[in-house]
């Protein structure tokens, strides 16, 4: 299924106020489910009899940096080069041109290559490589 029609369906339950698709097309099939923030989900109610843990504090998590962020634009795996031998395409303190490659994300065993919609400074690179990345993910901040 192309990816186009995904991030089409994901932008139309977004507006729509629909919460879960799913799309077949011929032996392909996608399933997507869009849950806002502050959105209620029911829950099962809990037994009395079942002990509930008291609640443990947030981890604080160091603030983000600013910038412009490029985020990923589908769900897959993580690429930093082109090959395990290669060199990154970027690193932090780079300058970047419009259109410039960024990493890779395998969705799908198809290689999708990321890349900038402006140019400016690689502040930070937010993901290792090989790690797994959502929708919407921050990858990159650009100073």
């Amino acid at each position: 299924m192309d990816i186009r029609k995904i991030k089409k369906l994901i932008e139309l339950l977004k507006s729509s106020g629909v919460t879960e698709i799913e799309i077949t097309e011929g032996e392909e099939s996608v399933r997507i489910a869009y849950h806002p923030a502050g959105g209620h989900m029911a829950s099962p109610p809990l037994a009395a009899s079942v002990p509930v843990a008291p609640a443990t504090p947030a981890p604080v998590l160091p603030p983000q940096a600013e910038g412009h962020v490029i985020e990923s634009p589908m769900v897959g795996t993580f690429y930093r080069a082109p090959s395990p031998d290669a060199s990154p395409f970027v690193e932090v303190g780079q300058e970047v041109k419009e259109d410039d490659v960024l990493c890779i994300i395998e969705a799908m065993k198809m290689m999708n290559q990321i890349t900038t919609n402006r140019a400016g400074r690689i502040k930070t690179i937010e993901v290792e490589n090989g790690e797994p990345v959502e929708f919407g993910q921050r990858l990159f901040v650009l100073e």
